[in-house]
Parts: C-alpha cells; structure tokens; sequence
C-alpha cells in the first residue's frame, strides 16, 4: 500500500519553510498531483482539483493582484476547501493579505521557498510520486552492480542471498534481501527498496541475519536503486532448456513495467555471483549499442558466407 503523506512530510522533506499555520501539518497529501492556479482567478472552479496542493508562483501572483482586493478574497476563500492540504509560494514572494485570512479560516497551512515555480513543482512531484505510488512487494535480492539494479529471485533456498552476499563482498552494493518494495516511478521505470524493518540487513542460512553495513561499510549498502535487470535462478535439470545464446530477449512485467529477465541454471560448481555480474555487464554494454549476440551471428554468416565461396571455388576447378 503506499504510503500515507502529511504536510509536514512534505515540509521537512522538500525543505519548505512554514509561513503560516503550524499547528494545521497534520492535514493529508492524497495525490501527487500539484495545481497551479490560473482559471481560478478568473472565477471558473468547476473543476477546481481541491485535494491537490496549489502552488502560487510570480505568474498566479500577478494576475491575482490585477483582479481587485474582492474578486481576489471571494477566489482565494473558495480555493480554501476542506481537501486541500495546503498552498506553497514560490520564489520568496510575500504572501498576500487575502491568501492569509482565508487559509486561517480554514486551518490551511501556507508554505514558503525561495525556489521557482518550475524547480520546487519537480522537487514536490518526485518526492509524493515516491511517496504515494502503488507498490508490490516481490520476494527476491536488490543489488546494483556497478550502476545496474538487478532483481535476483528464485525458489526459496536456491542460493539468492549467499550469491548475493558474494557480489558485495565483490564490491557491489546491497539494496534489499528476501523482500523488495517495487514501485513505478514512471512507466518505464521501476524502482526498488527494502522494508524498514529489513533494511540493510540479510538472512544467511546457517549464520542467520547480518547487518550488511556493519560488516562491510556504508559503500556496501544502498536505500534504493532501480529494477534494470531481473536473473532468475532456476535449480539444473537436464530436461529443462536454458538460452545458450541470449537472443530469447524474455521479459517481466512488473506494475505495468517491461524488464528484460535472464534465466541462470544453478548447478554445483557454477560461481554464480561471477555469472549474474557477467549478465549485468552484457546488459549494460547492450544499452551502450554492442550487442555481442549479434556479433556473434555476424561472424557466423561471414564464416558461411567464406566456406560456401570456397566450395564453389574449388569445384570449379574439377
């Protein structure tokens, strides 16, 4: 479920500054969805988005200061509805007069920041989005490999941890063990974190749970990384066919989300955090535009190509 956002959240989190009405910072943020204010001043509020927070920059400012002290109080009262979590001004405006009456009366806070309209609303939308989006949780191992977030999942005991506790210790960073938080952070990106309660922390079987970051450094740990990469491990047997050449291109859909996904046999005697560091590798190089099963395939008609030519050259010659 996601998670549930007040004023104050949003205040201590975004770094705005509380102009008025501290003791209201308990009101909800229900969408992430931010209002800028324009049709309203002009009177029209049939669909005025009341649960959303509305951001008054110099633009809304102005043109409000151009309507008249009563066109400018009777908007800013009906703009202060029950839903609405609060009103943020931008650019370190002053605050007008009407905006202030009206909010008091209603037990809105109004927020501050010396930013521009543009930066504090991308600042507010990453924030909520993170906040508020829908998750799914998946049961796996998060570790990013040298900047590619890669989804290990599997049968319960196939090794996902140990393999995973191998590409730290391999210099690789731990983002979640056995529960990973997935949420979209737009729809071609997902994003993964560990629960509160399992953070930084792993399950080893026969060792028990390792504080990942206490036994190896703040560099071996991460609080989230996105989902590049899902390798999937599949216990060996020889009447199941595994790709040999990587041209299957298998995806998952996570949230509405495609992500390509490798299948790896686990077999004794495989190292199998060497071979998932060697898949998020080939990934990487495949979204850099070298594709070494192409090459692969190249070489391979080139090769054809010489021994049909040399065949026919030399039966020409009988």
């Amino acid at each position: 479920m996601p998670d549930s956002v007040t004023v104050a959240d949003l205040a201590k989190n975004v770094r705005l500054s509380v102009l008025q009405g501290e003791e209201y910072l308990d009101r909800p943020i229900t969408t992430s969805d931010i209002c800028r204010p324009a049709l309203e001043f002009a009177g029209y509020f049939k669909h005025y988005p009341a649960m959303r927070i509305q951001l008054l920059g110099i633009t809304e400012t102005s043109f409000a200061k151009e309507i008249g002290h009563e066109k400018r109080k009777e908007y800013l009262e009906r703009m202060c509805m029950p839903a609405t979590p609060c009103f943020v001004v931008s650019t370190d405006l002053p605050v007008m007069p009407e905006l202030k009456a009206a909010a008091k009366a209603a037990h809105i806070p109004i927020l501050g920041t010396p930013l521009t309209s543009s930066r504090i609303l991308g600042n507010m939308t990453s924030y909520l989005v993170a906040r508020l989006a829908k998750r799914q949780s998946l049961h796996g191992v998060l570790v990013d490999i040298a900047g590619v977030g890669v989804l290990i999942t599997g049968d319960s005991g196939v090794g996902k941890s140990e393999t995973a506790l191998e590409l730290v210790r391999r210099g690789h960073r731990l983002v979640a063990d056995d529960r990973v938080e997935v949420y979209a952070r737009d729809e071609q990106t997902l994003v993964g974190e560990a629960p509160m309660i399992l953070e930084h922390l792993m399950e080893i079987r026969g060792i028990g749970i390792i504080n990942v970051m206490t036994l190896y450094g703040s560099g071996a740990v991460m609080p989230q990384d996105t989902i590049d990469l899902i390798v999937h491990l599949e216990t060996w047997t020889p009447d199941t066919h595994f790709d040999r050449l990587g041209d299957r291109g298998d995806t998952q859909m996570i949230l509405d989300v495609e992500v390509p996904k490798v299948s790896v046999p686990v077999k004794t005697g495989r190292n199998l955090a060497i071979i998932i560091e060697s898949a998020a590798m080939n990934y990487r190089a495949e979204t850099m535009g070298y594709d070494a099963t192409k090459t692969f395939d190249e070489n391979l008609n080139r090769l054809i190509k010489q021994n049909s030519q040399a065949n026919q050259t030399g039966g020409s010659h009988d």
